[in-house]
C-alpha cells in the first residue's frame, strides 16, 4: 500500500501568506499527497494567562505562543486554492465547533483531530457529525481514551500513532501493529530524519504526517521539529521505497524476481583438457566458476566421464556427459 503522506505546515507561516502559499508549493514539488493546517483562534484555544513549565517553548505564556502560530481564518481560501491547483488535497485540524464549520464551508474532505484534542469527545462528535473520514492522532492516549474517541466516529477512521513531544526522541515512537485489522494506522512524526517515519511504512503504516518549513534558519515555534523541502523529498522517496520493498505475509515467494538474473551464478566448467571416455572429477578436470551457463554445481559426477574431447573453459553441460 502506497502510504498517504501529509504535509504540515503549522505555525511555519511565520505570519506570512506569501511563505504559507510557498509552503504548500514546496509540498507539492517534494511529492506530498496533502497539506494539513491547523484551525482556531487564539483567544478561544486558552482563556487564562497559563504559563508553560516544560518543553521547547517553556517560559511562554500559552494565549501568545497560540496568537503567535494563528493562522489567519482569511488566509484558509488562497491556501486550499493553491493547493487544489498543486494537486494537493487540504485538510485541517480544528480545535472548535466553529472552525469544524468554517472548514465544512471551504469543502474539506475529512477533518482531523489533533492529540492533545483527544479527550474532547463533544469536539470529536461534532467533527463526526459532518459524515467525513476521521484522521485521530494518539499522542499521550491510553487504549481507553482511543477507544472513547473512536467511538462517536463512523467507519473510515485512521489513527495516526504519535509522541507528543517537540522533537520527540526515535525510543518513544512506539511503534507496532496495534491497529492493524481494526483501524488504518499512520504516524504523526516528530523525531528528526526519516528513519522512523519509514520503517513505520514497513510496519504498515497508511499515513505519514510531517512538519514542513521553508528553512528550520528561519526559525519559528515548530523550527526544530520541522523538515527543509530537500528532506521532505527525501521522506516522500524512502517512505514508497519502504511500501514497495514490504510485502504482506500471504504474498510472500521465493525464487527470482522480474529483475533478477540468475546468470551470475556458479555452474560447472571444466578446468583443464580432458579426453573422450575420461572420468570426470570436481577439483580434478572440473571446477565451480560463473556465469551459469553449466550443469548445477551439486551435479553428481560419479562414475561419469566425457561423451567428447572437452577444452578447458568450456561449460559442462547434459551433452557432455556419458
Amino acid at each position: 500500500m502506497t502510504p498517504f503522506i501529509v504535509a504540515e505546515m503549522s505555525a511555519n507561516h511565520l505570519g506570512s501568506l506569501e511563505r504559507a502559499l510557498a509552503i504548500v508549493d514546496a509540498a507539492a514539488d517534494a511529492g506530498a499527497d496533502a497539506i494539513k493546517v491547523q484551525t482556531w483562534k487564539a483567544n478561544r484555544m486558552c482563556i487564562s494567562d497559563y504559563t508553560l513549565t516544560h518543553g521547547p517553548w517553556a517560559g511562554q505564556r500559552l494565549r501568545d505562543l497560540y496568537a503567535l502560530a494563528h493562522l489567519p481564518w482569511e488566509w484558509h481560501p488562497p491556501i486550499f486554492a493553491r493547493a487544489r491547483e498543486r494537486g494537493l488535497i487540504p485538510f485541517s485540524a480544528a480545535f472548535d465547533r466553529e472552525s469544524v464549520d468554517f472548514l465544512e464551508r471551504l469543502g474539506v474532505d475529512r477533518h482531523k483531530v489533533a492529540s492533545f484534542e483527544l479527550t474532547d469527545i463533544p469536539l470529536i462528535s461534532y467533527m463526526a457529525s459532518k459524515g467525513k473520514p476521521m484522521i485521530l492522532s494518539t499522542g499521550m492516549a491510553t487504549l481507553a481514551e482511543i477507544g472513547a474517541a473512536v467511538q462517536p466516529c463512523g467507519e473510515d477512521i485512521t489513527l495516526l500513532r504519535c509522541t507528543s513531544a517537540y522533537p520527540a526522541p526515535a525510543s518513544e515512537a512506539r511503534l507496532q501493529r496495534n491497529f492493524a485489522g481494526i483501524w488504518p494506522w499512520g504516524l504523526s512524526d516528530h523525531t528528526p530524519g526519516v528513519g522512523v517515519a519509514v520503517a513505520a511504512v514497513a510496519l504498515g503504516a497508511s499515513m505519514i504526517e510531517k512538519h514542513l518549513t521553508l528553512s528550520r534558519a528561519d526559525g519559528g515555534p515548530d523550527a526544530g521539529f520541522s523538515m527543509e523541502p530537500r528532506e521532505f523529498k527525501q521522506l516522500v522517496v524512502e517512505c514508497r521505497r519502504a511500501a514497495e520493498a514490504t510485502l504482506r505475509t500471504d504474498d510472500l515467494t521465493y525464487g527470482p524476481t522480474a529483475s533478477e538474473s540468475t546468470e551470475l551464478r556458479r555452474s560447472l566448467w571444466i578446468s583443464r583438457d580432458v579426453s573422450a571416455g575420461e572420468v570426470l572429477r570436481l577439483h580434478d578436470n572440473v571446477c565451480t566458476a560463473r556465469p551459469a551457463l553449466g550443469l548445477a554445481p551439486a551435479t553428481d559426477l560419479t562414475n561419469r566421464r566425457a561423451a567428447r574431447d572437452l577444452r578447458a573453459g568450456e561449460p559442462l553441460t547434459q551433452e557432455c556427459l556419458s
